[in-house]
């Protein structure tokens, strides 16, 4: 591997211009629910977390993000500024799709691709190495399922003077080397999970040598050298509030569009794992439902392989599986559940964001299990009629709308978050073609 040169932390301003079209705040449906989303607790004492629990893993900034309740954050001009390379992203009329399935709704995708690492977790991987950057941390640590959020990382942390350290979980880490390769190129330290390096990972082999790995297995490792580093600082690329935050950049965006071309969604349908898409998109919608009187039907459409949000439990529980997380209130399958290796894609966590979990016990969104075998083919008809190659997690999102657009009788107004593009996922497609 080519030697990195680690330089300082760049936090300050270029001075580039920045589009107005840009968002300058981030959006925190916190402040609107009706109900407080139920807080992360003490996996020692089971009380309520303060910020000193999460001092030794967080940045303060990051902390305060996870418990406000303000509406709007101010998104710093060094953020925007690289936001800027890619956003604002299109939001495109899926034409020849609305074509090719004789629907008469009308189709919007918010294509989430154009970002330089292929996907939207860029929004807050920017915003977390930022924040860390400013503190002084020197390295971020995380784990990655299919590598787009591991990629990401890597892209901030390269732009932002951080080391970055991942642990991918193995089953992806093999069917998947040219995210490695991605995550190497921005300088970042690759692992597949569970590995030697850690204790949490030699419990896990010993336990069984041959095991496939899961989001749970990486979130312990990394979290592990995150805890005993004090120049490190763990970085999570979903489920917690502050991660929902930054990715409402998305659904901000898209309701501007929307109102741009004299448009109001009547459903959304975003893919769904950990719920970073899913918020990023939907939480905006649900705000002006809430706010405004909006009725625009929220759909999460997740894998039928780690059904958290639809067979899950809504209740605490880790999430790792060595317990080194903090407690959280969630739709689970349960700390230790692995899926199946055939699980090509990402949306694999066993858990959904507590922020997502809440909003959809309190009605607030439905949600769909999509079969493998159905995302895939949606993905295909998608590439077909609109040339991009949906991510394989997109693709659920797009099996969903799919099905709806060709069960429409009237002219309603979909979206669809079309969170990634799948040009390094390839493979998972084969099998399908």
């Amino acid at each position: 591997m080519t030697e990195v040169t680690s330089r300082p932390p760049l936090t300050e301003p270029t001075g580039a211009v920045v589009p107005s079209s840009v968002p300058t705040h981030w959006y925190n449906l916190a402040a609107d629910l009706p109900e407080p989303v139920p807080p992360a607790l003490h996996p020692g004492t089971r009380e309520p977390l303060g910020p000193a629990d999460l001092a030794p893993l967080f940045p303060m900034a990051l902390i305060e993000q996870e418990v406000s309740t303000e509406r709007w954050v101010e998104i710093p001009q060094t953020v925007r500024e690289i936001y800027a390379l890619w956003r604002p992203a299109p939001l495109v009329r899926a034409l020849r799709l609305e074509r090719a399935l004789g629907t008469p709704a009308r189709i919007y995708y918010k294509y989430e691709g154009v970002s330089p690492a292929g996907s939207h977790k860029p929004n807050t991987a920017v915003a977390q190495a930022y924040y860390n950057a400013i503190e002084g941390t020197r390295k971020l640590t995380t784990e990655t399922g299919a590598g787009q959020w591991g990629a990401s990382l890597a892209f901030a942390c390269s732009l932002l003077g951080l080391e970055c350290e991942v642990w991918q979980v193995r089953a992806s880490f093999d069917s998947k080397p040219y995210r490695r390769m991605q995550m190497e190129t921005y300088g970042a330290t690759c692992h597949p999970s569970p590995s030697d390096l850690t204790e949490s990972g030699r419990a896990l082999l010993a336990k069984d040598p041959h095991t496939t790995g899961s989001l749970g297995m990486a979130i312990s490792e990394a979290v592990e050298v995150a805890a005993g580093d004090p120049e490190a600082h763990y970085a999570l690329g979903s489920v917690l509030n502050h991660v929902m935050l930054h990715q409402s950049v998305i659904g901000i965006e898209a309701l501007e569009q929307l109102d741009a071309l004299g448009e109001s969604a009547d459903v959304v349908f975003g893919c769904a794992g950990g719920g970073s898409n899913l918020a990023g998109l939907s939480f905006p919608f649900i705000g002006r439902n809430l706010r405004d009187g909006a009725t625009a039907r929220i759909v999460a459409c997740e894998p039928a392989a780690c059904p958290s949000l639809t067979q899950g439990e809504y209740r605490y529980d880790f999430g790792d599986v060595a317990g080194l997380t903090p407690l959280l209130k969630m739709h689970t399958l349960g700390a230790d559940f692995v899926p199946p290796p055939i699980h090509a894609g990402g949306l694999r966590y066993h858990g959904m964001s507590p922020m997502v979990s809440h909003a959809r016990e309190l009605g607030l969104l439905d949600a769909i299990a999509v079969e493998q075998e159905d995302a895939f083919a949606a993905g295909i008809e998608f590439a077909r009629a609109e040339g991009i190659i949906p991510a394989p997690e997109s693709t659920h999102a797009v099996a969903g709308a799919i099905a709806h657009a060709r069960a429409a009788t009237t002219d309603e107004t979909i979206v669809i978050g079309l969170s990634g593009n799948g040009v390094l996922d390839l493979p998972a497609y084969e099998s399908f073609l």
